[in-house]
C-alpha cells in the first residue's frame, strides 16, 4: 500500500523515512489529518545525537537528549501532525 505525494512514495501513513537529498531536513513522513494528507519534515541533517538511547551512553548524551525534549515538550504534545512529534519519536 504504498502512497505517493507529491512525487514521493511513502510505505504508508505515519511511516517516517529518510531523506539524505534533503539540503537541511533528514526525514519526511505522511499523515493523514482531518481527512486530508499533510507531509511533515523533521529533523536536522547529519544531526550527531540522533537515533535511539544506546547502552553506555555519555552523561553529557543523556543531558541533551532530555534538554531537547523539555525543550519542545509542548510540541511534542500536539501529536501526529507536528514536526517535534516525528522527531521525538524518530530522532530522539
Amino acid at each position: 500500500m504504498s502512497k505517493v505525494y507529491r512525487g514521493i512514495t511513502f510505505a504508508g501513513y505515519s511511516k517516517p523515512k529518510r531523506t539524505p537529498n534533503h539540503p537541511t531536513k533528514s526525514h519526511v513522513v505522511l499523515v493523514k489529518d482531518d481527512g486530508k494528507d499533510k507531509m511533515i519534515r523533521f529533523g536536522q541533517q547529519g544531526a550527531k545525537t540522533a537515533g535511539k538511547p544506546k547502552k553506555g551512553e555519555s552523561q553529557a548524551m543523556k543531558k541533551k537528549r532530555a534538554r531537547f525534549k523539555a525543550r519542545h515538550g509542548k510540541n511534542i504534545a500536539k501529536g501526529k501532525t507536528s514536526a517535534a512529534y516525528w522527531a521525538n519519536k524518530e530522532k530522539w
